[in-house]
């Protein structure tokens, strides 16, 4: 099989009708009546909850321009506005219909919304924000499939494969054996961040790295390969994300990184009530939802990057 890439673009621009199906934790959390709230050591939202993770890494007083990009319905930033009232936001997505949405929740005033792929994004703008988030989105960027040891040491090919060697060589990605895929457009998006020298970065998304304390391995297993894999869904493919490679080009790029699951932000209270949901297999709806929402907060992981001074 020769290299492909998998992209969303076209997807998203003209056939998503609806993130309903595409239930992110983000969108489980946004309803005060949300289950899966009730596991959490404090009720709030995932905006809430992020803010108060942000606060001890940055001065928020110190931020006015907040860069989201692929914002869904716009939850992330209207709760960021609430408790950051002076901050300056633009929203960019592909997708106009996700942008209407964002507009519908924040108030056609609240924020600059921006129909345009991040890849064309103005260098120079960019490095005007002092804060970019890209929150549970990550891996709709394109992503080259099908690739060996053999096509790498090879030549030609096209440019997204040259542009895959480039990366791999500059920054010493780990490549794992036989066929694999590259998270080639999350690798661009990460230097193109890092480049533009943007102080703080909040980066989200499914991982392949991802792993289970041993407290939870009893309750819970996750695939952890270290290569990215299909999520097949609605009208369109993505891949998990190898976190290791993204964090390797952040730091050659001279900023420091976090990195860990979405549990180092969103606290679990264990209760009995929590053990039962997870042992038992009961088909109720909340307790699906609820054993869904454990396993995520550790199927994502974050990274957060700050600039070194």
């Amino acid at each position: 099989m020769k290299p492909f890439l998998n992209s969303t673009a076209d997807y998203h621009r003209r056939h998503l009708e609806s993130l309903g199906w595409e239930l992110t934790v983000c969108a489980m959390l946004q309803q005060p009546s949300s289950p899966c709230r009730r596991i959490l050591m404090e009720n709030g939202s995932y905006g809430s909850h992020l803010d108060a993770f942000l606060a001890r890494h940055l001065d928020w007083n110190g931020v006015r321009r907040v860069l989201e990009v692929g914002g869904g319905y716009g939850h992330l930033m209207r709760d960021l506005l609430t408790a950051h009232p002076h901050l300056t936001a633009v929203m960019l997505d592909i997708s106009p219909l996700l942008l209407d949405r964002q507009r519908e929740t924040l108030g056609p005033d609240a924020a600059e919304f921006l129909l345009q792929d991040f890849f064309d994004f103005d260098v120079g703008r960019l490095a005007g924000f002092d804060l970019a988030i890209f929150n549970e989105n990550i891996g709709d960027f394109p992503a080259l499939c099908g690739l060996t040891a053999e096509v790498l040491g090879g030549t030609g090919g096209g440019t997204d494969l040259e542009t895959t060697r480039c990366l791999i060589r500059d920054y010493g990605l780990s490549l794992p054996d036989g066929s694999f895929v590259f998270n080639l457009g999350a690798a661009l998006a990460v230097e193109k961040l890092c480049g533009a020298r943007i102080p703080a970065l909040f980066i989200s998304e499914h991982s392949c790295e991802a792993v289970v304390p041993a407290a939870y391995k009893a309750f819970m297993h996750l695939p952890s390969s270290g290569r990215p894999e299909r999520i097949r869904l609605k009208g369109h493919d993505e891949y998990t994300i190898k976190f290791s490679h993204l964090e390797r080009i952040a730091r050659a790029m001279q900023y420091e990184c976090w990195r860990g699951p979405y549990a180092d932000f969103l606290s679990i209270e264990w209760t009995d009530e929590l053990r039962f949901i997870m042992t038992s297999g009961s088909g109720r709806d909340e307790h699906e939802a609820i054993r869904q929402f454990f396993e995520d907060l550790y199927r994502y992981e974050y990274l957060l990057l700050l600039k070194r001074e």
